[in-house]
């Protein structure tokens, strides 16, 4: 019997995503455009890449395997996975069937990677196409070049979508203010620098330009290095706030103007209150691992939260179901109605400036007293075993709460809760706590929890 051939490495739970060239490289990308054409069979793609050396090679392989299956092919260029997101959605009406960047975000120079959406920007998950690929590539059950080859064009400038995102705040009540920005020498520099013109704002611009050998290191503002750096600069300059992205600028991140580094659970609950300005009695959707001051802000402000598993994927999914005007994640991704339900690293530090100027208030003064009156651990991770017999002892430990399944295990007492969560792609789980005004019993609960968790590496 012949063996059965493997699904190749780079084929992940909801994109492409592997070392080049062992696990990805031109061939394997053209075929991945043959793939992508032979199950959605779209009429007219749109393509754009990231700013690392292999993006251009692999984005070339990947027009050539679309154009031949007669896809015509609408050529983005350098852009970030949200300027795909964009196009996808508002370029529906001109034909389009759906886009794909290449892209590995923030994972190191010699990694790279695609992400996927059909009609309307839907996303692909491995259940939606991406595994039915991956067999018809490794089976050899690619169908036969066309006869006639599709067509291929180029986007001029980026006009429509930065008059899309200027749309979500007020420009004649915006503020001056002080920004420091951190693009990690990824692609977000280029799209600052068409905002600025519209925007009362000072930019003090950090690594600013796309560079795809990475010079100052891989764009990932969460390592500790990068974390520092940008918190200095703001200290540094005066700065009213701290903005960085990651390579592909689907995420941002922030610091206040004493250079604190401010958790993305805190800026869910600030943007839900943003949009519900907008559009009271609006839903809010929200992951399951820190809930509390999320839905205290969202019910405060008329809006309805609504609890949903985490991923892209499903929030998109849900969103879409609830007709909800915002989803975030705690995780700094942030989802909005208006973007056709995908994430935006640029949409939610134009509302962050939009309130800090209609409050005139600084970003210090938002959080401090959410921080205080809901503490929280941060997502602590740790490498078990067995996380099934590591959940069930937490369970067993914590069995008067109440408990909750909607991702993972979650659950609630009067004074604290936590969500623990197993890793898609590691024998991991991870942990959320947070409390009502108790850092002390923040840290008691948090402990005994790892405890439980970490019991079989004693």
């Amino acid at each position: 019997m012949e063996p059965i051939p493997t699904i190749p490495a780079c084929f992940k739970a909801y994109d492409i995503r592997g070392r080049v060239p062992d696990e990805l490289n031109p061939q394997l990308a053209r075929d991945i455009g043959r793939a992508f054409a032979a199950v959605f069979a779209p009429r007219k793609m749109v393509i754009g890449r990231d700013i690392r050396l292999s993006s251009a090679s692999l984005t070339e392989a990947l027009i050539s395997g679309l154009l031949e299956s007669g896809v015509d092919v609408l050529d983005l260029g350098l852009c970030g996975t949200e300027e795909i997101y964009h196009a996808a959605f508002s370029l529906e009406q001109a034909g389009v069937d759906g886009g794909i960047v290449v892209t590995a975000s923030h994972n190191p120079a010699d990694y790279n990677g695609m992400k996927f959406v059909t009609v309307g920007a839907r996303p692909v998950t491995g259940e939606s196409g991406l595994k039915k690929m991956a067999e018809m590539i490794v089976n050899g059950r690619l169908p036969e070049l066309r006869a006639t080859q599709g067509q291929r064009s180029s986007v001029a400038g980026k006009e429509s979508y930065i008059q899309h995102l200027l749309g979500y705040v007020d420009l004649a009540a915006l503020k001056p203010l002080k920004l420091v920005v951190n693009s990690g020498n990824g692609c977000a520099g280029a799209v600052i620098d068409l905002l600025e013109p519209y925007l009362p704002f000072t930019f003090i611009k950090i690594h600013h330009q796309s560079d795809g050998t990475f010079p100052h290191g891989v764009p990932n503002p969460l390592l500790p290095e990068k974390r520092e750096e940008t918190a200095r600069l703001v200290r540094e300059h005066g700065a009213d706030l701290g903005i960085a992205w990651d390579g592909d600028f689907d995420r941002c991140f922030f610091w206040d103007a004493e250079g604190n580094f401010i958790e993305g659970y805190y800026i869910v609950g600030l943007l839900a209150l943003e949009l519900l300005t907008q559009e009271p009695n609006g839903k809010i959707l929200h992951d399951p691992r820190l809930v509390w001051n999320t839905q205290e802000l969202v019910r405060g402000a008329g809006g309805i939260p609504v609890m949903t598993r985490t991923g892209h994927a499903f929030i998109k999914e849900r969103m879409r179901q609830e007709d909800a005007i915002y989803g975030g994640e705690m995780s700094a991704h942030h989802y909005f109605r208006d973007f056709g339900y995908c994430d935006s690293g640029m949409i939610p530090w134009l509302l962050i400036c939009s309130l800090l100027s209609r409050k005139n208030a600084t970003l210090t003064s938002l959080v401090q007293d959410r921080m205080a009156a809901y503490p929280v651990s941060g997502e602590i991770n740790s490498v078990v075993d067995d996380p099934d017999a590591a959940i069930a002892r937490v369970k067993a430990r914590f069995a008067q709460g109440e408990e909750d399944d909607t991702d993972g295990l979650s659950v609630t007492f009067p004074d604290f809760r936590f969500n623990i969560r197993k890793s898609n792609t590691e024998p991991l789980l991870r942990l959320n706590v947070e409390s009502r005004h108790d850092p002390v019993l923040l840290a008691k609960k948090t402990k005994e929890l790892l405890a439980l968790i970490r019991k079989n590496k004693e």
